[in-house]
């Protein structure tokens, strides 16, 4: 399976596991009266349209090169990323704005039934992160890194409405609110774990400094290259699911420019089959003096 093909088949995965309890959740909600559960509902929703971003996004960004873009879409990637944390950002911003209406407005105590299918959103949406968090390391896809802290987002906000359930249930009268204060501080949450989203993709945006074991193989693998005496500078810039590499090789100086080009050849083809991530691989000859 390509990398393409992970990252897409993970994709379909959010998309469907979102529907599905976008609806088990505003159901439980609804009838258990809890606030919290009907904030969830919504992040969920959002989650479905973010899902579907991330998923044109990661078809769009391995469309091969064309004129118009030598480099090829990946860029698309990183752009998709931003979309998906203004998802997160509108999200928080209205479970925040309701919570806080709630609070001020006399409402009845939760189901305690509520409990029980908080703990199997829990489960299910810690195992739905590890799960993308692993496909999008395998992909080297930051739109899909982004789909995964959807899931832990989600599994930590129903951490927190479970916990004001449990504290309305115990305490009883008075303590109704418990309920809407956990869903505001999800709010919170969710608004921090978008900054922890959009950082690492505006640095792939700025093509930001970020890839020094990626160029610790490079090297490795270019002092294997017959030819090659030594590496200077190199330069990582990542695009999509691919890195893009300018990397400065020493040769002897005695050599023709023919040979050179040989054995730049030589290097650019060995660093693409032995590190599959790479995409275009720019050499620059050096002399040795």
């Amino acid at each position: 399976m390509t990398k393409e093909q992970t990252a897409i088949k993970a994709t379909y995965f959010s998309i469907f596991g979102n529907a599905a309890l976008a609806i088990v959740k505003l159901l439980a909600g609804m009838l258990g009266h809890s606030f919290a559960l009907v904030a969830d509902a919504l992040e969920s929703t959002a989650d479905i349209f973010s899902s579907l971003l991330v998923l044109f996004g990661i078809k769009y960004s391995n469309k091969p090169a064309d004129d118009n873009h030598p480099y090829g879409h990946g860029r698309a990637e990183p752009l998709i990323t931003f979309l998906v944390v203004g998802f997160l950002i509108t999200s928080a911003t209205i479970i925040a704005y309701q919570s806080i209406e709630n609070i001020q407005t006399p409402h009845r105590l939760p189901k305690p039934w509520t409990l029980i299918v908080l703990g199997l959103i829990i489960i299910w949406k810690e195992y739905s992160f590890r799960l993308v968090m692993r496909r999008s390391k395998e992909s080297n896809s930051s739109s899909l890194k982004a789909d995964a802290w959807h899931h832990r987002s989600d599994a930590i906000t129903s951490v927190a409405a479970f916990i004001g359930i449990t504290v309305a249930l115990l305490l009883g009268d008075g303590y109704e609110s418990a309920d809407d204060w956990a869903a505001l501080f999800a709010a919170g949450f969710i608004i921090y774990n978008s900054y922890l989203i959009f950082r690492p993709a505006l640095g792939e945006i700025m093509d930001e400094h970020l890839y020094d074991d990626l160029i610790a193989d490079i090297r490795k693998v270019s002092y294997n290259v017959k030819g090659i005496i030594d590496t200077e500078k190199c330069f990582i810039r990542k695009a999509g699911m691919k890195y893009h590499v300018d990397l400065h090789a020493i040769v002897d100086a005695n050599l023709t420019v023919k040979e050179g080009h040989d054995i730049a050849h030589l290097l650019k083809d060995t660093l693409r089959k032995e590190i599959p991530d790479l995409g275009h691989v720019l050499i620059h000859i050096e002399p040795n003096e």
